[in-house]
């Protein structure tokens, strides 16, 4: 691997979601959001954790943004909170929220790190979730306003703007499954959101284009690679309606402008997709100069026999209820180790299998890994050193197929590890950390893990150490 070198200009960044490092959660304006509201619901999250006050980023955005710099990063992906800069979900903006961003942007700037913005990233103003929530296509409306605004505020000084990251946990694990804020249970309403979701990521892409031409247009999607448990028609079957759930899904309206027929077929008892209507899939098309790609861990299912005890290992979290609207004759199967703190299987060759596809299916669309990391079980070592050699690992591992499919033939143009900061983690609370700077929440100090220093060498020589 010490021969592995990527091209000059390949970006290197880290990156960031707004509920899990801000805090800040009452100030200035900032309004509720449904993640507001979810962990302050008790048994929603662990040990009753909330992002109150996270990782206090809010106040210390000055001194995190020097620490990107002094990582050699070329970029930063955070995102702006919706309640924050419109608190109520509608009409005019928040000036002491936009002013926030704009002091971020602007820092980012001098500084020499592209700003890439992500629109939403899970915290939908509370009082548009009492209006419906995502299934409900007036929430796309008001997306589109947001986008509008907050764009205009921002102009193109915002090198990337994103609109939507990983809209198939707002759907399927805030409206399905309930894992996820606002944490309803309601398969129809979870297609509900996937189509509206699409339908505001199309409208506010054009908003984009119009007030913003100069910037690049995203957006990221935790694309499942699924594979099935054996060569059997049953288990590529389930496979196959896995991958219209998870994939499908969003790549058809987003980059093709229609839904896949099977996906259609397969969820046809849990709603009749009439809010779908003429011309939505047009304009969820919207031309991407990017698409983001997050990646983690692998799905291996098979048929289930519908006797034997299920499994129910899909690695999103445990509920009473499935994620996977219309595919109860699938089963989930547990994979084999090694596995990260939050039990994901770790297997990098799924990285490379997904760019390649991504490469064949959509050949001339560049892509960016806009999320990858793993959270361990970090240890403080007596001189105060965090010697994460697991993540380390993780990191080399996941880069160099990166590489490979690079050298494959995939356009990948930067990798952004996840993430800058341990973070509210969601469900999981404080007791997941991804970063690769520690904080302490008691203290709020951050300290370099052995991997940002490792990281640092990536990025200031574009070779994997």
């Amino acid at each position: 691997m010490s021969d592995v070198v990527f091209p000059e200009g390949f970006v290197w960044g880290s990156a960031t979601a707004a509920y899990q490092i801000e805090g800040a959660a009452k100030e200035d304006g900032r309004g509720p959001s449904i993640w507001d509201t979810y962990s302050h619901t008790p048994g929603r999250t662990l040990n009753g954790d909330t992002g109150d006050v996270a990782a206090d980023h809010y106040h210390r955005w000055a001194d995190d943004l020097d620490q990107l710099s002094a990582l050699g990063l070329a970029a930063y992906r955070f995102s702006i909170a919706w309640p924050r800069v419109q608190p109520g979900g509608s009409g005019a903006l928040n000036q002491a929220g936009v002013d926030f961003y704009s002091r971020l942007v602007d820092r980012l700037l001098d500084l020499g790190i592209r700003p890439v913005a992500t629109l939403y990233h899970w915290d939908l103003p509370q009082v548009l979730e009492d209006a419906g929530g995502w299934p409900a296509r007036d929430t796309a409306a008001r997306f589109a306003d947001y986008a509008t605004k907050i764009v205009g505020a921002l102009g193109d000084r915002v090198h990337t703007w994103t609109t939507f990251n990983e809209p198939w946990c707002s759907a399927y694990l805030g409206y399905a499954s309930g894992v996820h804020a606002p944490g309803r249970t309601e398969p129809a309403s979870a297609l509900a959101a996937v189509h509206h979701l699409n339908l505001a990521h199309g409208l506010a892409g054009r908003v984009i284009r119009d007030l913003a031409p100069a910037a690049q247009l995203s957006v990221t999607l935790n694309l499942h690679v699924i594979r099935p448990a054996s060569d059997s028609a049953a288990d590529a079957d389930a496979a196959r309606r896995i991958d219209a759930l998870a994939n499908r899904a969003f790549l058809g309206p987003m980059l093709d402008g229609a839904y896949p027929a099977d996906l259609l077929a397969d969820t046809a008892a849990v709603t009749d997709w009439s809010f779908v209507r003429d011309g939505d899939e047009h304009t969820a098309a919207v031309p991407l100069d990017v698409l983001g790609v997050n990646y983690y861990s692998t799905t291996l299912v098979r048929a289930w026999d519908g006797v034997s005890p299920k499994s129910d290992s899909d690695g999103h979290g445990r509920s009473a209820h499935s994620a996977w609207v219309g595919s109860e004759s699938v089963e989930f199967l547990p994979q084999p180790g090694p596995y990260t703190a939050m039990g994901w299987n770790i297997e990098p060759a799924g990285l490379t299998e997904l760019l390649l596809r991504l490469h064949r299916e959509y050949p001339e669309l560049p892509l960016m890994i806009t999320e990858n990391g793993a959270a361990f079980d970090d240890v403080v070592s007596p001189d105060g050193a965090i010697h994460d050699d697991r993540r380390i690992d993780y990191l080399r591992r996941h880069i160099a197929a990166t590489h490979e499919a690079m050298a494959a033939g995939a356009d990948v143009r930067g990798y952004f590890v996840w993430s800058l900061l341990d973070n509210f983690e969601w469900a999981y609370g404080y007791d997941r950390r991804f970063g690769i700077i520690r904080v302490d929440y008691d203290t709020q100090q951050r300290t370099w893990k052995d991997s940002a220093h490792w990281y640092r060498r990536l990025t200031t020589t574009n070779r994997l150490p």
